[in-house]
């Protein structure tokens, strides 16, 4: 594992320590695939051309199972590849090819549904095939890795393990990569992960890790950090320390969940903020989410975040403001706490005691 993540770093210059961690879990993982309840999709985006995406794949395609590579390659295709023991790993490059704009991604609506099937077992899709016309089932199963520049459709990068790549400076070097050379070389230490990973599939099996996260994010980042605790060493730290850093990092960016749920959380520390009173202006609040110079409020419009753009966030909470009574006399629109406690329970609670998320020892 170590050798791995070494490699992957001498040949491509990932974005931080955390992204190159969680893809050589990821890589590893591919070999224990038929262990895991779910597959991983590892989303290599990238704002432009040249930032490293195809070369990821091209390593990782000397260091899965099975690779199976393609561009702009058909649904029937790929489900026609998928047989429903062991299978290859999907590497799809130039995906933006796919869903690259809401025109083309439409004509792809069969591409991102097996995409979306595949992230877990027991999700098959059915077609009418030969001369009979009868129904014939094609599994779907399969760990995917997906290349492109922007980002995937909301679904697919919600099942994802997601790579933001980025242009190198002139000061960040990586090692040139060369067929027939490096690949034997990465060639080589695959056939040494099988090895290991092999003699350990029932134990992986078997494996309920502790997991920073929960629901979508622990169905796709259980494979990764239970091959990490099959390592040992520093492995189950480094693991669960990227998988925090970059859920969070991606909830954030989400404009349909994510800034529903950083609303909440930014509310919550605004009541803090004016000690939690009873009661808090709709004008002061926005003041408040517009003068934190590290969230996105005073980007969300012109003017900021305005009381529609607010209530627009709020709406799906069933949250509204009212005319509240202060204590200066006056009457205004607000809000309460106790508005928002079922919302926060619910979405945002507190963080957990440091100790809940520790890995068990021994792995």
């Amino acid at each position: 594992m170590n050798e791995l993540r070494a490699t992957i770093r001498r040949y491509v210059v990932m974005p931080s320590e955390e992204a190159l961690t969680a893809t050589t879990l990821w890589a590893a993982a591919t070999h224990l695939q038929t262990a895991w309840q779910h597959a991983p999709r590892l989303a290599v985006v990238g704002p432009a051309k040249k930032c490293g995406k195809s070369r990821l794949l091209e390593v990782l395609h000397a260091s899965v199972h099975d690779p199976l590579i393609t561009v702009s390659a058909s649904a029937a295709a790929i489900f026609r590849s998928i047989d429903g023991g062991n299978p290859p790993t999907l590497m799809v490059d130039e995906v933006d090819t796919i869903f690259g704009s809401a025109k083309v991604a439409e004509k792809n609506e069969e591409m991102r549904g097996l995409l979306n099937a595949g992230h877990m077992r027991n999700r098959p899709t059915l077609r009418v095939s030969g001369p009979n016309h009868e129904v014939q089932q094609f599994s779907t199963y399969a760990m995917a890795a997906l290349a492109g520049i922007g980002d995937l459709p909301d679904t697919i990068m919600d099942r994802s393990v997601v790579i933001r790549m980025r242009r190198r400076t002139e000061n960040e070097e990586a090692t040139p990569w060369r067929y027939g050379r490096d690949d034997l070389m990465v060639q080589e230490l695959r056939e040494r992960l099988v090895g290991w990973l092999g003699s350990l599939h029932d134990e992986a099996r078997a494996l309920v890790p502790k997991l920073p996260v929960e629901d979508r994010a622990a169905d796709t980042w259980e494979p990764l950090i239970s091959v990490a605790d099959l390592a040992g060493g520093e492995w189950p730290r480094m693991a669960r320390a990227a998988c925090k850093v970059m859920t969070d990092y991606e909830s954030g960016r989400d404009e349909d969940g994510g800034l529903k749920i950083r609303i909440l959380t930014d509310i919550r520390l605004a009541f803090a903020s004016e000690g939690n009173p009873p009661a808090l202006r709709t004008s002061r609040l926005l003041d408040l989410l517009n003068a934190d110079p590290e969230a996105p409020w005073s980007e969300h419009s012109p003017r900021g975040l305005t009381p529609r753009g607010l209530q627009i966030l709020l709406d799906d909470y069933g949250i509204r403001s009212a005319n509240r009574r202060f204590p200066d006399g006056n009457q205004a629109k607000g809000f309460t706490p106790t508005q928002f406690a079922d919302a926060w329970s619910r979405y945002c609670p507190p963080d957990k005691p440091a100790a809940e998320a520790q890995p068990a020892t021994g792995a």
